[in-house]
């Protein structure tokens, strides 16, 4: 009976172990379906097609325009410059003032002559002022204008006032104009100019952005295009390394070559799938320098479309004028007209402290009325009893007795005034001025530097088109060599008189002939581009220090165009 219990634990343990391993395992197996599963859909989205989109050169450069980051970040230095204009025109614009005082004081009565009367009671007077007052900075000559208008009302307990309450008017009209210093100009001026040339700045940096970037557009499209030829190039190498692995199969089958000559062909195969998935890569490496330059972020619809440039490049015959592309270089290249601007804007800050060395002679001239008005008291004598007593009559009046004294000017004041100061020994500003003037005539000379370098860059661009051209021609007739080469080879290992190594490296020449025309051509198409580019604008600023809106498409030029004509792709 014990055997039997026995046995019934082990055969239900092996049950339940086995019942165990079975579960496991079925959700093992459904764990590995699952990830089979998510592999599998991985795989069919990789292998889904991007949506091909057709680019021709003149559409990516007008996304470039429309669409570019950078082109975008620089439209808005100028708006910015418009407000430092702004601001600095904000100096010359008029103001106003004006004020309120109300006061009232109480004195005690210490004399007999201080208005408290005989009782001695303390004077308590109470005042209340407004002022008004308008001034300008004046542009021309650096004069400034005040106008400026005062009423007050005085009130009294003071027996000796004639006027109680009192009411007053003033206007005064003056007008200060400097004869020396800060007649031609002053810091306010020069901010001005300097803000103004900043302005102009910010359009040469806005236009040399987009030169650059759309440079940098054609130099991108062209390297496309030599990359997707490049990837064609490779794939017919492939195609013929793979034909010679076959057909040496048949030849090893049919007893005419020895097994090696397989393996030979073989690794030569393997060799060009390498050389294509660089070339590939290099392609999709292209493309998305492309893609940077003329999508306006990762929503834009090309951003996840394949590029397929449809522009075939074309040589130029046309022989270059260099002198007038020099000349051209040097009205327009935005360094020069940037180094120029600055200029201008040391010249300004240079006149500005020329102008602080002189000494401050100022004309100032001011023309004052007055009015005055108010009830009257008019004593009834001349006798200190009728003086202290208050006896005596009341005039009648008001403000506008004050007014109308201003209309009628019956108290003018007038005053012309001379006034002059100058330092004694070399000041501040004298020293600040030669240190201007002397890296005023560094900057001539740096612009110098530049217009040299242009001329240089121009030249060089030149000579580099012309060379370029000698070498396509003879790419293209080492390229046509090489398919002779190839196909003498394949004739002659058909018939037996070449060996497989010679076939070999005579595919490997024609890879080679038609890659380096390849690179020729898209050499000529970044001459071709780099020649314009220094006609027009540099990869960087000036280099020229300070001493203190929408774009509109222009012309494109030959390597901007769509060309017609077929990309020299070699065919065997």
């Amino acid at each position: 009976m014990p055997s039997q219990v026995h046995a019934f634990a082990f055969g239900a343990l092996m049950a339940g172990l086995m019942l165990a391993a079975a579960t496991r395992t079925m959700h093992a197996q459904s764990l590995d379906a699952v990830v089979a599963e998510s592999v599998a859909r991985v795989a069919r989205q990789a292998e889904q097609p991007a949506r091909r989109f057709d680019l021709t050169l003149d559409d990516a450069v007008q996304r470039a325009l429309e669409r570019n980051l950078d082109i975008a970040v620089q439209r808005i230095h100028p708006l910015v410059q418009d407000m430092q204009i702004v601001a600095a025109n904000a100096a010359f614009l008029p103001f106003a003032s004006s004020g309120l005082i109300l006061d009232q004081a109480t004195t005690p009565n210490r004399f007999v002559f201080d208005g408290g009367g005989l009782a001695g009671q303390s004077i308590v007077t109470d005042l209340g002022v407004y002022d008004v007052a308008v001034g300008q900075q004046m542009k021309w000559g650096g004069g400034r204008y005040d106008v400026a208008w005062d009423s007050t009302r005085w009130e009294s307990t003071n027996i000796f006032s004639t006027f109680n309450p009192s009411f007053g008017a003033n206007m005064t009209l003056q007008y200060t104009q400097p004869l020396l210093r800060g007649f031609r100009t002053d810091s306010p001026r020069t901010q001005l100019a300097v803000s103004r040339i900043n302005r102009d700045i910010s359009d040469i940096d806005l236009e040399q952005t987009v030169v650059n970037t759309l440079a940098g557009v054609r130099l991108a499209y062209w390297d496309l295009v030599y990359a997707r030829a490049a990837v064609g190039v490779q794939r017919q190498a492939l195609a013929l390394a793979e034909q010679l692995v076959a057909d040496n199969r048949v030849r090893v089958e049919v007893g005419t070559m020895a097994p090696i000559d397989v393996v030979a062909a073989q690794s030569e195969a393997a060799a060009r799938r390498q050389l294509l998935a660089r070339a590939v890569e290099t392609q999709r490496t292209g493309e998305l320098v492309l893609k940077e330059l003329i999508v306006g972020g990762t929503s834009d619809e090309l951003w996840s479309s394949e590029l397929n440039p449809t522009d075939q490049p074309r040589i130029e015959a046309t022989p270059i004028e260099l002198e007038g592309a020099i000349r051209m270089a040097l009205d327009r290249r935005t360094d020069v007209s940037r180094a120029r601007r600055q200029l201008d804007a040391n010249e300004a800050t240079v006149d500005n402290l020329r102008n602080s060395t002189l000494p401050a002679l100022d004309l100032v001239g001011s023309y004052q009325l007055s009015g005055q008005g108010g009830p009257r008291r008019v004593p009834a004598g001349n006798s200190f009893e009728d003086i202290f007593a208050g006896a005596g009559g009341v005039i009648p009046g008001g403000y506008r007795d004050a007014l109308h004294s201003i209309a009628n000017a019956d108290y003018p004041v007038w005053r012309v005034q001379l006034q002059m100061t100058y330092p004694l020994g070399l000041s501040a500003d004298r020293a600040a001025y030669e240190r201007a003037r002397l890296e005023l005539q560094q900057n001539r000379a740096q612009i110098r530097r530049i217009e040299l370098r242009i001329a240089s860059e121009v030249t060089n661009a030149a000579l580099r088109i012309g060379s370029i051209r000698d070498r396509i021609a003879a790419a293209t007739a080492s390229r046509e060599l090489a398919e002779e080469q190839l196909q003498a080879e394949e004739s002659k290992f058909e018939v037996g008189l070449s060996t497989n190594f010679f076939v070999l490296q005579s595919q490997r020449d024609l890879a080679t002939a038609q890659d380096a025309e390849l690179r020729a051509i898209l050499d000529y198409q970044r001459a071709r581009i780099e020649f314009e580019r220094t006609q027009r604008a540099s990869l960087g600023g000036a280099g020229i220090a300070l001493v203190g809106g929408a774009m509109e498409r222009g012309p494109v030029g030959p390597t901007g165009a769509a060309q017609s004509g077929a990309f020299l792709t070699p065919q065997r």
